[in-house]
């Protein structure tokens, strides 16, 4: 009979981890119900005692959980990175990006700049700092708790709004009021790790499903939504 499975994941992985659960309900017929949470959120969840058969969040944050005394995971499986992008609304002029020099010039020109709470959040703060424009942009700044609430700022804005997020949910948010600038440069950009792990709740469904994951169908659809 068919079986449900639980994840609980990171959002930045969601535009393709939707169509590789599309592709493993076709050829298997169970059930799987996806939560998706910042990184801040799962850590509060799992530290509540929140149950999964599979969470899929950054490494360090599964190796956290583990050594605070939570139950062991069982095995591991690496989904892919992402990067951090920058977006603007429909219609806005693209800000030039391609170098470190034209993106601070390009951020110091904004109006107002747009980024949430969370890995992508706190990884552009600590950049501003590193290139020494942190204090001439706070006034500009605004931070919301998820990528959602940046993507509607972003896309009601009026003015000169840069928003951040990763890569791969603009790009999923194409389209819908936004425009997806670009990479940050290669320089300064910052790719973060996610990786699904098998929890001691799962049971042959969810061994399947973390198994599915690593196989080259699901490591192609992967690749085709930005999660390299």
């Amino acid at each position: 009979m068919p079986e449900q499975i639980t994840i609980l994941s990171a959002g930045a992985v969601s535009p393709g981890l939707l169509k590789v659960i599309e592709a493993f309900r076709r050829e298997t017929g169970d059930d799987v119900k996806i939560t998706f949470a910042t990184a801040p959120e799962l850590r509060k969840r799992l530290g509540s005692g929140e149950s999964a058969d599979v969470v899929i969040a950054p490494p360090e944050l599964l190796d956290d959980w583990v050594e605070s005394g939570k139950p062991q995971l069982a095995d591991r499986v690496t989904v892919g990175r992402v990067g951090v992008g920058v977006m603007v609304r429909d219609g806005a002029p693209l800000p030039k990006i391609a170098t470190v020099e034209e993106f601070t010039q390009s951020v110091l020109d904004a109006a107002s700049i747009v980024y949430n709470q969370a890995s992508t959040g706190l990884y552009i703060e600590g950049l501003f700092k590193r290139l020494g424009i942190a204090e001439q942009l706070e006034a500009e700044i605004t931070r919301y708790a998820d990528f959602s609430a940046v993507r509607d700022h972003v896309g009601k804005g009026r003015g000169n709004e840069i928003g951040f997020g990763a890569t791969t949910v603009i790009i999923e948010s194409a389209g819908e009021g936004l425009n997806f600038v670009g990479p940050l440069p290669a320089q300064i950009q910052n790719y973060t790790t996610y990786t699904a792990a098998l929890t001691a709740n799962a049971g042959e469904a969810g061994r399947a499903l973390l198994r599915y994951l690593a196989t080259p169908a699901a490591k192609a659809i992967f690749t085709a939504a930005g999660i390299e």
